[in-house]
């Protein structure tokens, strides 16, 4: 047979669609599972047009040279003491990463495998097929690189364990990603996991941590992420199209509904994970630029020319997403570090006085505001009243995004610092924010009658119904984790005990 160039059957293979007769396009791709037509002709889905083309034979080349060269720099890291000489801060951010992450990149073939099937155009298909076996690949990788660090840190084994666990951290991830991808449709996950989950978040943030991750000197990870990020960057396409197709049909308002809402329940869990190791847990030495930088200058930049070329508006909470900027993640570390016991790494505090001089020139007002909580706990640590930085009972949690819910430090920042309620079959929910809320009473029956770790501490179902047992009940991350990652090195510093 002769053998035909890439462009004569490139457009062929990777577009095969063809009318339904046998069965009608609700049977082939029932909305259960494919999403809403809202009344799109099928043949507009014809016009699905990938940025990123590839062939099934270029896939598995670049898959076998990618594989290659992370594990080859695996093998050759493991016959050296690098890891050991990382910073301890760097190393919660990595048993951090690992246990809300790898799992999730295991579950993401779900979604991927959803579109596979049910994407409505040929090409779309096509697409997804590779994520999925992206997906599989970023979850075998990211399990696979901490097991070997076992020998080292017990944490690694959260890597696996985290998502198997009723941890807060994990219920909050599980909670996030099964909306995403492991309960959503296949229009659903286009636009909220591939377009803005993935393009909008993860992309930029695995080119940021690959990026420190060298500079830090934790080369293995740095290979990791790099060849996560690449396979990311691609089969992050399929949400672009399949929006412009959308508004092209007159759906704006319903696509721009999946945005918002995506948008921001990703925001609250990208805080979590990179606004800490960004602003804190890198060492100072090696940032780059604080978190707020880094959404301004990546994040929000993208977005806001995303948004202006496919027709879109900012969410509607836009203002306050940007003001959050300033605090929330300072808050959030705040809370992390003195309920470190329910985490599975060590925190680092990163507030010695060169930390707080960077802080303070990054986040102009930091020492007045969080500078002064972090004051009662150095002197309680200098004098050696650990007790006193510790937790006695559990904080409140958001119904919505299952994380603790964070008020600004200055009370003037914020007309409201109760928790925000709705009341929905009888129940009472409580919310961290307005757009929590939002999203909670856009679609009650898909959020009510879950239970936070505080919710199931009140309805009696954590026994003995102490901390104590509510750590049990978490998995036990405090036999591993849960301990100041410089062991209160940073309150012992002689310039800040001479200044305080």
């Amino acid at each position: 047979m002769p053998k035909l160039s890439r462009p004569d059957y490139y457009d062929l293979t990777r577009d095969m669609n063809w009318r339904l007769t046998y069965v009608s396009e609700k049977e082939a791709f029932p909305p259960e599972l494919a999403g809403d037509d809202y009344g799109i002709p099928p043949a507009e889905w014809w016009k699905w047009d990938e940025p990123y083309k590839l062939t099934y034979r270029e896939y598995m080349q670049n898959q076998a040279e990618k594989d290659t060269m992370s594990y080859s720099v695996k093998s050759a890291i493991a016959r050296s003491h690098l890891f050991d000489q990382v910073d301890a801060g760097w190393k919660a951010a990595i048993a951090a990463h690992y246990g809300a992450i790898a799992i999730p990149e295991y579950q993401a073939s779900f979604g991927e495998a959803r579109m596979a099937r049910f994407g409505r155009a040929a090409a779309w298909r096509n697409m997804a097929t590779f994520g999925t076996l992206d997906e599989t690949r970023h979850g075998q990788i990211q399990l696979f690189f901490p097991h070997e660090l076992l020998g080292k840190n017990p944490q690694f084994d959260w890597a696996h364990k985290a998502f198997h666990t009723n941890e807060w951290g994990a219920i909050a991830a599980r909670h996030l990603f099964d909306d995403m991808f492991t309960a959503n449709h296949a229009l659903g996950t286009a636009i909220q996991l591939t377009f803005t989950f993935e393009t909008g978040f993860t992309n930029l943030q695995f080119l940021g941590m690959a990026a420190d991750a060298m500079h830090v000197g934790d080369v293995e990870f740095g290979a990791l992420i790099s060849s996560i990020q690449t396979d990311e960057a691609r089969h992050a396409q399929q949400g672009e199209p399949t929006l412009k197709i959308l508004v092209r049909n007159g759906k704006k308002a319903e696509a721009q509904r999946l945005v918002d809402v995506m948008f921001w329940r990703s925001w609250r869990i990208f805080c979590l994970l990179t606004g800490l190791s960004m602003d804190y847990y890198t060492p100072l030495e090696h940032r780059s630029m604080s978190f707020k930088e880094f959404m301004e200058e990546w994040i929000i930049k993208q977005f806001m020319d995303q948004f202006r070329d496919l027709g879109m508006d900012t969410p509607w909470y836009w203002n306050t997403f940007i003001d959050e900027l300033d605090w929330y993640h300072h808050g959030l570390h705040l809370g992390v570090w003195f309920w470190r016991p329910t985490v599975w790494w060590n925190p680092d505090a990163g507030v010695g006085p060169a930390e707080r001089d960077w802080l303070e020139a990054k986040y102009p007002g930091w020492n007045d505001t969080w500078g002064k909580r972090w004051d009662v706990i150095t002197e309680n640590a200098r004098k050696g009243e650990i007790t006193k930085t510790l937790p006695q009972t559990l904080p409140i949690i958001c119904n919505l995004c299952q994380i603790p819910i964070i008020t600004p430090a200055n009370p003037g920042r914020q007309q409201e610092l109760d928790p925000y309620v709705t009341e929905y079959g009888g129940r009472r929910y409580l919310f961290c924010s307005e757009p929590c809320k939002w999203i909670f009473d856009q679609n009650p029956g898909r959020y009510a009658g879950h239970k936070t770790v505080v919710d199931r501490f009140l309805a009696g179902e954590i026994q003995p119904p102490t901390l104590e047992g509510a750590l049990a009940y978490m998995g036990g991350p405090h036999l591993v984790g849960g301990r100041d990652a410089d062991d209160f090195a940073w309150a012992r510093d002689p310039v800040l005990a001479g200044t305080r």
